[in-house]
């Protein structure tokens, strides 16, 4: 994925997205999150996007109370496996910003982290991708040298992530049409 769709990735998240669920399977870490904004109407109840990270990947959640971060003591050490079932209210996102990252070390207690890297540093992240997720409850960071991005339906890349945006913007111009609330499809902005 280029920076455009990365921030695209970004905008559909953070407007009413919720990370739902976590699952770790050996080197492979999957995040899903719903209430995202793409697709058009014929996808809104299913629409969700995963983000997989692979090949030495590393997950680490910044916390201030221990009981946020509950969904993590079910975590298989020996086989390296976890599939949890969560839900946060996602406040920002970003991709690959070490001066973001910094600000997890300040506003958070507390950090545990899963990797397959048996040395693995937060503070010292080397891997290609990665993603950094706050919450009102915690954060984290999570990254690996693959990065992918599925819908329920598909693998997206940076042309299917435009359709789908597109397809969401239409979506949403016309609901709002239709109530009458803006009188200019072209603007989207609030009075």
């Amino acid at each position: 994925m280029n920076a455009r769709s990365l921030r695209l990735i970004r905008d559909v998240i953070i407007n009413s997205g919720k990370w739902t669920s976590i699952e770790v399977s050996q080197d492979s870490i999957y995040m899903e999150f719903r209430d995202i904004e793409l697709g058009g109407s014929k996808y809104r109840d299913e629409m969700s996007l995963t983000v997989r990270f692979a090949e030495d990947s590393f997950f680490t959640v910044f916390y201030n109370n221990i009981w946020d971060i509950e969904f993590l003591s079910k975590y298989n050490y020996k086989h390296r496996l976890l599939s949890e079932d969560i839900l946060f209210k996602v406040k920002e996102i970003r991709f690959i910003d070490f001066e973001y990252l910094n600000t997890f070390f300040y506003n958070f207690k507390s950090e545990k982290t899963v990797s397959s890297v048996e040395d693995f540093n937060i503070h010292n992240i080397r891997n290609d991708f990665f993603m950094l997720v706050e919450t009102n409850e915690v954060a984290f960071a999570a990254g690996g040298n693959q990065m992918d991005f599925f819908t329920p339906f598909e693998r997206l890349d940076d042309s299917s992530l435009r359709d789908l945006s597109n397809d969401w913007m239409l979506y949403f111009l016309n609901y709002h049409l239709k109530r009458n609330l803006i009188k200019d499809p072209m603007c989207i902005c609030s009075w």
